[in-house]
């Protein structure tokens, strides 16, 4: 089997690397696995084959498909590489990130016409995979029939495939992110006595993961304020502000400026500036005493799988999260914290109260997250795909013609999409930049893809 991701693989790894490699980590149990990322490797132990191969090294990724017998990539890797396009071999696509819908919001900030541009070319890259694909990936019930519908859309809900599959579970399976089912071990101590500002003896709340343009930290920060008046030993760490191998985003800034003005920063709210070694995260973790989680309500959130909310469940911690998304229902329906109403700060301020100073609830919502952790075990969330992989097969209507997309027709959605590397995408991502930005903007980008051509 051939596991491909974007992101890089390593020391630092961000959701979809830690996706990537526990799926090969669960497979490798069972088959013979290669994860390859497209970006950035370290020199890390792993019991499975890790290769590094760019877009541009389209004859390394020949050899690979040649060699697979099954094929699993997330992310943009089919628009990289061509021969993953026509490939006759099993293609099984992790949908678990809608990537178009998070373009909604990421995008948002840039010029209008690139803003376009880059939700297009998400739709299209993921318009393709449905096309092509014989199995597929979501992380809930709630992604599930949102991409049933982009199924049907492409022509994939037909009868070949219905026939001897009433619900199409053998189609598109739910596989949510999952957690390790080793405990977290402290090794190091890393945050209470010794960050500047954070006792020995302080109150904790840890945000787990990156600062993304969707997420909603200044409300949080808005609560720490309020909470700040009546307890003087409550901090909030943000671990992450930046996502490997990503741009910061504007809500980097916006929410250390806001913890300056209200007078909270490196008093009560911190910063991480980097990003923390993957093995390391367990420290500021068990270090923390609740976690947290608030974001905006749009249609990103209504689809989207906060996947380091997972840590907290792993590291036993309850959890504060805003209403809206999978896991708000789920740590309502099962005690595992406090949902939160969106853009509240007094009621994210009396979350932090509850979930800190409230020892009744403390332990029934500790006990409820020991019990739901079980179910997030990557085995478990992963057993789907490790159940196709003991017989995989190509979906029923792509038998006959496996190595390309239906046969599109008039009125359906565009399945091509455009090239994510060489120098036709140069050139025309060079125009469109100077259309949308000027030469201010292109100067520095034509600048890091000479700099990316030439690395080794």
């Amino acid at each position: 089997m051939l596991i491909l991701t974007g992101d890089p693989i390593g020391k630092k790894m961000a959701g979809p690397a830690i996706r990537a490699w526990n799926i090969a980590l669960v497979l490798s149990a069972e088959h013979d696995v290669t994860l390859v990322t497209t970006t950035h490797l370290d020199k890390v132990p792993a019991p499975f084959k890790l290769r590094l191969v760019r877009p541009r090294e389209q004859g390394k990724f020949g050899e690979l498909e040649q060699w697979a017998d099954v094929i699993l990539f997330q992310g943009h890797a089919m628009a990289s590489f061509p021969a993953l396009q026509t490939s006759a071999k099993i293609i099984v696509a992790d949908i678990y990130d809608p990537m178009h819908l998070e373009q909604l919001e990421q995008g948002e900030e840039l010029p209008r016409g690139t803003w376009e541009l880059n939700v297009q070319t998400a739709t299209r890259v993921l318009n393709q995979q449905l096309a092509i694909g014989d199995f597929f990936l979501c992380a809930s019930e709630r992604q599930r029939p949102f991409y049933l519908g982009q199924l049907a859309a492409l022509g994939r809900i037909n009868p070949a495939n219905y026939e001897h599959d009433r619900h199409l579970d053998k189609f598109l399976a739910v596989a949510p992110f999952g957690l390790s089912a080793e405990p977290p071990r402290h090794v190091r101590q890393v945050l209470k006595g010794v960050r500047p500002g954070i006792g020995v003896n302080d109150k904790v709340l840890i945000w787990g993961g990156g600062l993304y343009n969707w997420f909603d930290p200044k409300t949080l920060i808005r609560a720490m304020g309020l909470v700040g008046a009546k307890h003087d030993n409550v901090r909030l760490f943000f671990l992450g502000t930046k996502h490997p191998g990503v741009d910061e985003m504007a809500i980097v800034r916006e929410s250390r400026e806001l913890a300056g003005e209200l007078g909270l920063l490196n008093t009560s709210v911190f910063f991480n500036h980097a990003w923390v070694d993957f093995n390391d995260r367990a420290n500021y973790l068990l270090e923390s005493d609740a976690g947290v989680s608030t974001h905006k309500l749009h249609i990103e959130t209504t689809f989207s799988f906060r996947t380091r909310i997972l840590d907290y469940l792993w590291a036993g911690l309850p959890i504060i999260a805003t209403e809206g998304d999978s896991f708000a229902d789920i740590i309502q329906a099962e005690g595992l914290g406090v949902v939160v109403e969106a853009r509240n700060p007094r009621a994210v301020a009396r979350a932090i109260e509850k979930v800190l100073f409230d020892e009744k609830f403390l332990e029934r919502t500790r006990n409820n997250v020991a019990r739901a952790r079980a179910r997030f075990i990557w085995s478990n969330a992963l057993e789907p795909l490790v159940t196709f992989m003991r017989s995989p097969r190509h979906a029923p209507d792509r038998v006959d013609s496996p190595a390309g997309p239906l046969i599109q027709t008039p009125g359906q959605p565009s399945i091509r999409a455009f090239p994510t590397h060489g120098p036709g995408h140069d050139l025309r991502m060079m125009m469109h930049h100077l259309q949308y930005g000027g030469i201010r903007v292109v100067v520095p980008k034509l600048w890091r893809r000479l700099r990316s051509r030439l690395r080794p």
